[in-house]
């Protein structure tokens, strides 16, 4: 686990979240940058949009959102 996050159950679009791998119910969350060729070029990366990721604390499968 990353960032102080706290692990528990999360909820998207409605729905209890489970892990496609493992199947266990218990995430963490970060935000990422997804990170373009185009704006890292040109020193914008702070303008890139971001995802939201629920990583399993059973198995580290990373689940990404981009509209959540």
């Amino acid at each position: 686990m990353s960032n102080n996050q706290e692990v528990k159950q999360r909820i998207v679009k409605g729905n209890k979240l489970e892990c496609n791998i493992c199947k266990h119910d218990k995430f963490w969350g970060r935000t990422t940058l997804m990170n373009t060729p185009k704006m890292t070029f040109f020193k914008l990366d702070w303008a890139n949009k971001s995802a939201l990721n629920y990583i399993c604390n059973n198995c580290g499968h990373v689940h990404w959102f981009m509209n959540k």
